[in-house]
């Protein structure tokens, strides 16, 4: 009998928060990866949004990303046989790449998204964003690293001071959010360092910090009904 296909958090239009107090770490089909599933649709090989653990010296096998990966380093440094990249970066390898993933004594753990990439989207490249330069918001307490931009999708990182509030606003073709310092918040609840959050098309909400400052990685755009 054919497995069933996996699905997570598969319906776009539903909003989805998921806190590190909800994290639930499997392990993959390689020995010292693990991986807490955020969204998927499909078996082995799925669309899908994923935190990975690289144990100290494991590896992944060789694959070609059909459609394409982005990934955000988190934790260590994240190595191919390409390059190393450490902790802050942030890479796009577009559908046809492929790559051999290895880490070594620090280990590494990483924000990847896989098969969300428009076939015109060709751009492969890696940016550390420790070294990226800051850009003022479009209001006070607010500083923008933009990362990517393709057809209406845009990924930037979003540093906002402490007491610092954003107008309501609508998000047109949703909005997708990892916080990575700090501590997050809008009317609907607060979201600590490592907390993942999908707001689907059309979803309104009114963010702020409020002591603590934070810094978020946003990608807005992906999830119209089409998508």
């Amino acid at each position: 009998m054919a497995q069933q296909e996996l699905r997570i958090n598969a319906d776009f239009t539903e909003k989805v928060v998921i806190r590190p107090s909800d994290y639930h770490w499997v392990p993959s089909p390689l020995p010292g990866v693990e991986r807490m599933m955020l969204d998927r649709i499909g078996d082995e090989v799925a669309r899908a949004t994923s935190l990975v653990r690289y144990a100290p010296f494991s590896a992944f096998t060789e694959h070609v990303h059909g459609g394409g990966e982005e990934f955000f380093v988190l934790q260590g440094v994240f190595s191919d046989e390409h390059r190393d990249y450490p902790e802050g970066t942030y890479v796009r390898n577009p559908i046809g790449t492929k790559h051999t993933p290895k880490v070594g004594e620090q280990g590494a753990t990483i924000f990847v998204k896989l098969h969300q990439f428009e076939a015109g989207d060709r751009r492969q490249f890696s940016q550390d964003t420790r070294q990226g330069s800051w850009r003022p918001g479009i209001q006070d307490g607010l500083q923008v690293m933009p990362l990517h931009e393709y057809a209406g999708e845009n990924v930037a990182l979003v540093k906002w001071a402490p007491h610092t509030r954003f107008t309501p606003h609508q998000h047109w073709g949703g909005e997708e959010i990892f916080v990575l310092e700090g501590t997050f918040y809008d009317e609907y609840g607060d979201y600590p360092t490592g907390s993942w959050l999908r707001n689907p098309h059309l979803s309104k909400h009114e963010p702020f910090t409020k002591e603590d400052e934070a810094l978020i990685y946003v990608k807005t755009g992906h999830l119209t009904p089409d998508q």
